[in-house]
């Protein structure tokens, strides 16, 4: 059986707190020299954004903040311009734009 969309809500907050558990207590210096941890931190926010992309529009909230289609876009260039990733926008995301997602996703697997 395909996933639901509660399944890939259920990836996206299990990656986001797998995130969060590797660059806690950690600085921008720290996570762009610690290769292990930003190799592992792209690969959970690839998760998140193929995830996100299986999301019908009708469960995405625009009043959130989220921008959805950057999400997917920044997923097509972990997966396709991997060689290009910029470690700066990968922090970025994960301490500016991940804690609005966290919580919508979180909001969502509670309501009835």
């Amino acid at each position: 059986m395909p996933p639901t969309v509660e399944d890939r809500l259920r990836d996206i907050l299990e990656a986001i707190t797998e995130i969060e558990g590797i660059v806690a207590g950690s600085n921008f210096e720290q996570f762009s020299t610690d290769k292990v941890r930003r190799l592992a931190t792209e690969r959970l926010l690839e998760i998140v954004c193929e995830a996100s992309r299986r999301i019908p529009d009708s469960v995405k909230d625009p009043d959130v903040g989220i921008d959805w289609r950057k999400m997917i876009d920044f997923g097509n260039v972990l997966r396709h311009a991997y060689h290009a990733t910029r470690v700066d926008i990968v922090w970025d995301i994960v301490r500016i734009d991940l804690p609005a997602l966290k919580a919508f996703v979180s909001r969502k697997l509670t309501q009835p």
